[in-house]
Parts: structure tokens; sequence; C-alpha cells
């Protein structure tokens, strides 16, 4: 858990640049992940976002093992999963590509969004 907490404030820090975060408290959170596989990044989101201030927190994932799901939902409001297949070995296995996304693209995408 602490190993994806650490990797969550490397990449605030580095998708952030000189940016202040945004203020969660009073607000609905939703964590977005292109998975779950073992819950423990989500966990570390989740977590973040609720020692924020959020007033509630919402984890919206395509795909997710059914164990990773109950898990999840002792740490969310709520919880939305669009599949739940049986058997489950990887998220890679459910996208026709899944290629990892760069620190550098992430930054470049952002750019353009509006605060």
């Amino acid at each position: 858990m602490a190993a994806q907490q650490e990797e969550i404030r490397r990449r605030a820090a580095a998708y952030r640049q000189d940016r202040p975060p945004v203020p969660l408290e009073g607000r609905i959170a939703v964590v977005i992940d292109d998975g779950v596989a073992t819950g423990g990044t989500a966990v570390a989101a989740l977590r973040w976002a609720r020692a924020r201030g959020a007033s509630k927190v919402i984890l919206a994932v395509p795909v997710a093992p059914a164990e990773a799901v109950a898990r999840l939902e002792r740490e969310a409001d709520e919880v939305r999963v669009l599949a739940t297949p049986e058997p489950f070995y990887a998220v890679g296995q459910w996208y026709e590509s899944f290629d990892q996304v760069s620190d550098d693209r992430v930054v470049e995408l952002l750019s353009g969004a509006r605060p």
C-alpha cells in the first residue's frame, strides 16, 4: 500500500507541475482506473481522496475480479464495474491494446485541460 501511495504522490507532482491540487473538501471524488487486478492502487487512491476531505468517494472501472470488487466496496462509497469476468488473469487480457502511457504523454494531455 505504501508503494502505491508513494507512486501516486510522484505522479501527482509530475502531472500537476506547478499547479496546486484541486481541493476535495466537501466534493465528490470519482476515481477512475483502466481496470483492477488486486485493487492495491485503487485502495490507495480512494484513501488519498478521502483523507483530503472528499464527501463521497466513487470508484469506476471497466473490469475487475469479483474478489477485488468486494474489497473495494469496503473502501469506497460506491463502486461501478462494467464486468467481473471469470476467470480473471490480468486487466490487459480484456483490451485489444494495453500499452503503458508515458508520464510525458500524460503531461502533454493535461496541458490542454481546463482547470
